[in-house]
């Protein structure tokens, strides 16, 4: 399973589709760009989760229900308050706005997709992973059991794009 298979199990295809219309891109393009920004997605999690309390901490997040909302009413891609949300997740997700920008160009290069679509689609699409985390997990309470099988599914194999890809990326920089 991938992230567009998890986004469209979760009913999260009118959202998908709302948000790809607003950056204009097409069903291939949109699954492209998926394809491009989910391992790095899911490996922040994965990490995060692997943290000291971060499973809690995660769990809390699932459980809260809040990022359902991104999958149940698809007008929300379409306003700032979700991308700012969306800003949020990434920050949790990635430490930083540098492995962020270093996600969002490494996806250009790979798609050949804009990469200020892609710096706008990021934090939208972090949104609507974690409403699908929270739908396929029972609001986070399965999540002890299935996360590590449904992360390992959703990261996939060592030709994706990384988190630990990224953060060796960015520390070349700095």
């Amino acid at each position: 399973m991938d992230l567009m298979d998890l986004l469209q199990k979760a009913g999260g295809d009118k959202s998908l589709s709302s948000l790809a219309g607003g950056l204009g891109l097409d069903a291939s393009k949109t699954s492209a760009l998926v394809s491009a920004l989910s391992p790095a997605l899911m490996r922040g999690v994965q990490k995060q989760a692997q943290t000291d309390g971060g499973l809690d901490v995660l769990k809390k997040a699932l459980g809260s229900g809040s990022h359902q909302r991104y999958l149940d009413d698809p007008k929300l891609m379409e306003f700032d308050v979700s991308r700012d949300d969306g800003n949020k997740i990434l920050g949790h997700l990635f430490g930083s706005k540098d492995v962020s920008r270093n996600v969002a160009a490494e996806a250009a290069a790979s798609t050949g997709i804009d990469v200020r679509l892609i710096k706008k689609a990021l934090p939208m699409l972090a949104g609507l992973a974690m409403g699908a985390l929270s739908k396929n997990s029972n609001s986070g309470k399965s999540l002890d059991s299935s996360l590590p099988d449904l992360l390992s599914g959703l990261i996939g194999g060592d030709n994706s794009l990384g988190l630990d890809d990224v953060l060796s990326m960015a520390r070349k920089f700095f």
